[in-house]
């Protein structure tokens, strides 16, 4: 536990107390050895950090900040581009750019509100049309021959007029005429339909759904700048257009899903899930469980990224004892696929899943019986020891892992049928010598049975 809480106050995904690389930036990119703050590694050695950052010159924000949120608002075509190219520009930087004298874009009032807009613009337009809600039947003045909703083209025979979907044409001939008590009508009339109205056609969508992945990718960039954080992480309109975008992965826009899963992940230390039952506004309907419901989806898809992702964020989620509650509801479901990325070749893979279920031992003794429980966990921990993985530190945690496990009474029955295992890696491996001495020891040293006692040879 406390791990946990040194994780949660240094703002760390793994666990330490020492700051955690964000998502975009290289491994090491972070001196963890001398255990900086984010601010001080920043002002210490700031040709290390790479990845965007959104900050711009004071004076540039005074002079345009309203006039780049009122494009946004304005859903002008022209406007729109201008103001996202604007914001994509200015949310990129140079590993060698040293930027003074500036403002946080997150903190100019209504920017965040505005670039959220788009999104759900995009969105309301993308949904289902089985899921909208349906038209209601005009009836008011269906026996007179011009009801000023759109029939009098029908009832008069106006030639060439315009055809609207829902709406059935019909000539001017009297034969056609006796039979348009006939013709059946569909209940969705045209001033419903966002074709008729808005004349959206393929390339208006496509343009919309263009804005909505550019906006996406400014709101993926905010969240990798310290100032942000606790805005956005505190901003429930946010959290919630951004989950929902996660969890319709399967119908969405990839790239758009991709944007909104690195931003959660990036503001996971900060997190509160009990945001979604507050008494903020809300403007999606996102609930606790819905929220981690996403999150289960994206684990359990099949595009490997999507999977090391959602690893991560459980793993940073999980450090706010606030989040439990939520989280180990589906904690079978967790330790099954976290177990099964454990298997996957992929070396990122492996380190995001070793991430979160480091720290998911550290919960309570409830997670780490499960976890010891679950099939194929411990084989797969050694695995990754014994390969080695290339990154000493997924090794390390991977050994803490067990070290946990074996902590548990319960659990040293099932750990002594590794305990051969155990010892060769205690004598192959000089770098994890000590924890495996120390499993050794704990697992053999006090035996629960007589038959514990009589195979552990390891602290007698």
């Amino acid at each position: 536990m406390q791990k946990r809480e040194q994780g949660k106050l240094g703002g760390a995904g793994g666990g330490s107390a020492t700051q955690t690389p964000k998502r975009g930036r290289p491994f090491g990119s972070v001196n963890n050895s001398t255990g900086l703050s984010s601010a001080t590694a920043d002002s210490v050695a700031p040709q290390c950090l790479l990845g965007p950052s959104l900050q711009v010159h004071s004076s540039f924000a005074e002079q345009n900040n309203k006039r780049i949120v009122l494009a946004l608002q304005s859903g002008l075509k022209s406007e729109l581009t201008w103001a996202l190219n604007t914001l994509t520009l200015l949310s990129f930087k140079e590993k060698d750019e040293m930027r003074r004298d500036t403002t946080p874009l997150a903190k100019i009032s209504g920017l965040l509100d505005a670039l959220l807009q788009v999104i759900d613009d995009w969105r309301d337009m993308a949904l289902p049309r089985e899921f909208q809600r349906a038209p209601r039947v005009r009836t008011l003045g269906t026996n007179t021959p011009v009801s000023g909703f759109g029939n009098e083209y029908e009832a008069l025979g106006v030639i060439d007029a315009p055809s609207h979907p829902g709406s059935v044409s019909v000539p001017s001939n009297p034969e056609a005429s006796s039979q348009k008590s006939m013709v059946s009508h569909h209940p969705t009339e045209w001033w419903f339909d966002e074709d008729g109205l808005f004349n959206l056609d393929e390339e208006g969508r496509s343009e919309k759904q263009q804005c909505a992945v550019a906006a996406s990718n400014v709101i993926r960039n905010f969240s990798f700048m310290p100032d942000n954080e606790v805005i956005m992480a505190q901003h429930r309109h946010c959290l919630e257009t951004v989950f929902q975008c996660v969890e319709d992965h399967n119908t969405g826009d990839e790239e758009l899903v991709t944007n909104a899963l690195e931003t959660i992940v990036n503001l996971a230390p900060l997190l509160d899930l009990r945001i979604f039952s507050s008494s903020k506004p809300s403007y999606i309907k996102i609930t606790e469980k819905r929220a981690v419901q996403a999150i289960m989806g994206i684990l359990c898809s099949s595009v490997k990224t999507w999977n090391c992702a959602a690893a991560e964020l459980l793993g940073r989620l999980i450090i706010n004892p606030d989040n439990e509650p939520f989280l180990l509801a589906f904690a079978p479901q967790i330790y099954k696929r976290l177990v099964d990325l454990l298997s996957v070749p992929a070396i990122d893979a492996q380190a995001a899943a070793v991430g979160a279920l480091y720290n998911l031992s550290e919960v309570n003794m409830d997670c780490r019986l499960k976890l010891a429980s679950e099939r194929w966990a411990v084989d797969r921990l050694l695995k990754v020891i014994r390969t080695p993985h290339p990154v000493h530190e997924v090794c390390r945690k991977s050994a803490l892992i067990l070290e946990s496990l074996v902590g548990e009474p319960q659990n040293k029955a099932l750990l002594l049928a590794y305990e051969n295992a155990f010892s060769e890696i205690l004598f192959s491996d000089s770098r994890q010598s000590d924890s495996f001495a120390r499993i050794l020891f704990e697992l053999t040293s006090k035996p629960n049975n007589k038959v514990a006692a009589a195979q552990g040879i390891w602290g007698m």
